[in-house]
């Protein structure tokens, strides 16, 4: 009886040594992702944020929950951060015609036609073709349309968001004729008519004929592409490029709880956004981060509209466009310097990333932890990566490779290619790298994100050997590089981008262990659960 006293005196206080959780995960295979890029376990969240984290036991022996989830030895990560896309973008092509995908011009028109068929628009419009992937590579003309929409305008741009297809109507909308003259773009003639190919900055003066999508339409756009990017396991996506309206938008809804996705919103570079929200200074709440410019440096290889040094190889006396001025992008680089603001400046080809770095570093001189981003930093001459070793991080997306390996050296050579889509390279100099999608450019799964960096093959193993695999990501690289990284990058690495204590509780649970499972199965890596701030959003 004597023994017996003792022992239930000790049960009790056990019992009541248990701390209260609300959700407790054990029995799992969790890459941490944090200094020591360790694994655990198990971990405790409380109140949307990392509790504990440890073994099953410990974890076990330690909390209570309401919620308990076994994971039976399934991987769970941070949750996923896209470091480069269009979140917005990818829920209004929601609303217009698909095109992505598309093997043919003449698949592109049935497409178009069947879209017509069903919404009877006033005003057409859809993404995604790319002449690239045709037979005949080289761009549409407008003749087609004409004939079939004489009297609705109708406006399809290429997957990079960098040229348009327009027909007649539209041209006659915006008032656009063989004349027409626009700085840091191209209108594409034939024989001196119009094709109705629109490159780079050309493309506004359509824009500004389009109808603007109701608030209705818009809140439904960034509920699909929310709901899209859950189910791939991203908890925060950086947006590049929004409106002020987009973002007040954006903030409401995140308010009223109609929207959980974490955002970090770059500003578009024009002058009723800069000047407001310089003036307002960043604003950050949790689920939203408002502190940089998204600023266009040049176009896009794909529509030869990325400045190169020399002329490509592909069309002679042809070196591409800076979008923005030279002489801009250095004031505008002086003028956000001046402020806390980030400049996140989209530069595809070696002479607009040269300009850029230049930029940033006289910008910058006497400034320390600015974070700016080269987004893309796609073609970079092999002597001026040094510059990214001045805190300058490059904000890379590996699927990029993959896309345009099949064609990318016919436009930049043999020489020129060296120093393409380099994104070991880029690691070495700058310590990090940001890993994101362009998403609506490429597709929206962070599995062929993975898989592009650390084989560089499509994904039926093309080429043999590997795109440059010199440049190859290792596995721990590519999972920094899409969560604390690209965390950093944001300024947010002490509240995301790893299962860490006192941090948000964003993570995922996989169907395979992304870390060790065969190469060519990372691409059909599939998500299960998506949780933000411990919430079960997928």
């Amino acid at each position: 009886m004597k023994k017996l006293l003792l022992i239930i005196p000790l049960i009790i206080l056990s019992c009541a040594k248990k701390q209260q959780a609300d959700l407790i995960v054990t029995n799992a295979n969790v890459y941490t992702v944090d200094e020591a890029f360790s694994k655990a376990e198990a971990f405790a969240v409380k109140d949307g944020k990392f509790l504990a984290v440890g073994t099953s036991k410990e974890i076990s022996d330690t909390f209570e929950a309401p919620k308990q989830i076994d994971a039976k030895g399934k991987t769970i990560t941070p949750g996923l951060i896209d470091a480069h896309c269009h979140f917005y973008g990818l829920g209004m092509n929601q609303q217009v015609v698909d095109l992505v995908g598309t093997k043919s011009f003449d698949e592109v028109i049935q497409r178009v036609l069947a879209f017509q068929q069903e919404k009877h628009s006033n005003f057409i419009r859809g993404r995604g073709w790319d002449q690239n992937d045709w037979e005949v590579r080289e761009f549409p003309s407008k003749e087609r349309f004409d004939e079939l929409f004489p009297n609705t305008p109708l406006a399809i741009e290429r997957v990079d968001g960098h040229a348009y297809l327009v027909n007649q109507k539209a041209l006659d909308l915006a008032g656009i004729t063989a004349a027409t003259k626009v700085d840091g773009g191209e209108i594409v003639l034939k024989d001196g008519e119009l094709t109705g190919i629109l490159i780079d900055n050309p493309m506004a003066l359509v824009d500004k004929v389009m109808p603007k999508p109701t608030v209705e339409t818009q809140i439904q756009a960034l509920k699909d592409a929310q709901s899209i990017c859950f189910s791939y396991g991203l908890t925060t996506v950086n947006d590049a490029g929004l409106s002020r309206e987009v973002i007040e938008l954006i903030k409401k809804l995140q308010k009223k709880g109609e929207l959980d996705m974490r955002i970090y919103a770059m500003i578009s570079n024009y002058p009723e956004n800069i000047d407001h929200f310089l003036k307002r200074g960043i604003i950050k709440t949790e689920k939203l981060n408002v502190r940089s410019v998204k600023v266009y440096g040049d176009g896009a290889l794909g529509s030869r509209g990325a400045a190169l040094k020399d002329e490509y190889s592909d069309k002679s006396g042809h070196f591409g466009a800076m979008v923005t001025p030279v002489q801009d992008i250095y004031a505008l680089a002086k003028r956000i310097a001046a402020t806390d603001y980030q400049m996140n400046t989209h530069a595809i080809g070696d002479s607009a990333n040269v300009v850029v770095l230049k930029a940033y570093q006289e910008a910058l001189k006497g400034k320390s932890d600015r974070r700016w981003k080269v987004e893309h930093a796609q073609v970079v001459d092999i002597a001026d990566f040094d510059y990214f070793k001045e805190g300058i991080i490059p904000s890379v997306q590996p699927t990029h490779a993959t896309s345009d390996m099949y064609w990318a050296e016919d436009r930049v050579g043999p020489d020129r290619i060296k120093g393409a889509y380099a994104f070991k390279t880029l690691l070495e100099k700058a310590g990090i790298v940001a890993l994101g999608t362009d998403f609506p450019v490429e597709q929206v799964s962070p599995f062929l994100t993975f898989y592009a960096a650390v084989a560089r093959q499509d994904t039926k193993g093309y080429p043999e050997g590997s795109f440059l695999p010199q440049e190859k990501l290792t596995r721990e690289e590519t999972l920094k590089g899409m969560t604390i990284w690209a965390a950093y990058s944001n300024f947010e690495e002490k509240e995301k981008g790893s299962i860490s204590v006192g941090k948000f509780a964003d993570f995922i649970i996989l169907n395979e262990d992304i870390m060790t499972v065969a190469e060519q199965k990372i691409p059909d890596t599939k998500v299960e659960q998506t949780f933000i701030g411990g919430k079960q959003v997928y």
